[in-house]
């Protein structure tokens, strides 16, 4: 009887990995039979911080999976270089990246002051670039390649609230597309994911988004991710994906979409987002 999982042999990189929806996907991504390093800048738990590098790497072994910590700020772009060369250093290719690390500010204009409006763009914007940049000649070089960006689809929705955050999570979505058009004859898909309600995650807790009735688990994120890496790129790529729909022309059922919901069953009036509005990462 095999033992193969659909990634064995590739090696995934997911940014800001230590906890919440990033963590649920190194684990997953794991799961799948691939080697996966695990980013961000907590080395240590606090209270307010559950969760670190190492204990989502350690999780990752203990099931017996491969699993590589490596700290960096994902501003800086001799840190960014770093993590992609420990990984080729390690394992050898770079196959999946993630661009999952986000910084949060859900604020009108004019509660948004400029030094927060730039610490998202270099969070957001620049550090999807810059991760795509040190990692896509190792994909190129093999002919092989995922990179998801975490972020939403382009529109021209008004977003008050959310006007600041929203322009550095459209640019991320706007570099898959570039990325997807530049590279498809390499042999490397680039995609945006993103939910249609809102996710479990520190986000939603620590703004006090709604309760865990009216959440999904981050397990829907995780499924259409690897609807997405276990496709031989580039035949699935430059598309602005939603989690929900796309999973349904997967061939998800209302009975397994229903199943993500936290709640001991789906909430009568859950609050749909289709999107526009960061209410998960």
């Amino acid at each position: 009887m095999s033992t193969s999982k659909p990634l064995d042999g590739r090696v995934g990189i997911v940014t800001g990995s230590s906890r919440g929806i990033g963590r649920a996907m190194a684990l997953r991504l794991a799961r799948e039979g691939a080697a996966v390093v695990v980013t961000g800048k907590s080395e240590e738990p606090t209270e307010k911080l559950p969760g670190s590098i190492h204990t989502v790497a350690a999780e990752i072994i203990e099931a017996g999976g491969q699993a590589l910590a490596v700290r960096v700020d994902v501003r800086h772009d001799d840190e960014v270089e770093e993590m992609v060369r420990r990984t080729v250093e390690r394992f050898g290719r770079v196959d999946i990246l993630v661009n999952n690390a986000g910084a949060l500010w859900w604020q009108p204009i004019l509660d948004t002051p400029p030094k927060r409006y730039d610490l998202m763009w270099q969070i957001n914007v620049r550090a999807s670039y810059l991760c795509a940049y040190y990692a896509l000649p190792h994909m190129v070089k093999r002919h092989w390649g995922h990179i998801i960006n975490c972020s939403p689809p382009i529109s021209t929705e008004a977003t008050p609230g959310y006007v600041a955050y929203m322009t550095t999570k459209m640019g991320m979505t706007r570099i898959a597309i570039g990325i997807a058009a530049e590279h498809e004859s390499d042999g490397v898909a680039a995609n945006s994911l993103w939910p249609v309600t809102m996710i479990e995650s520190l986000a939603t807790i620590n703004w006090g988004l709604g309760d865990r009735s009216q959440w999904r688990s981050p397990d829907i994120l995780c499924d259409a991710m690897m609807e997405i890496v276990r496709t031989e790129p580039p035949s699935l790529t430059g598309q602005q994906l939603l989690d929900e729909p796309f999973l349904r022309s997967r061939g998800w059922t209302d009975e397994r979409i229903d199943s993500y919901w936290l709640g001991a069953s789906p909430p009568e009036n859950p609050v749909y987002i289709d999107g526009r509005l960061g209410s998960a990462m």
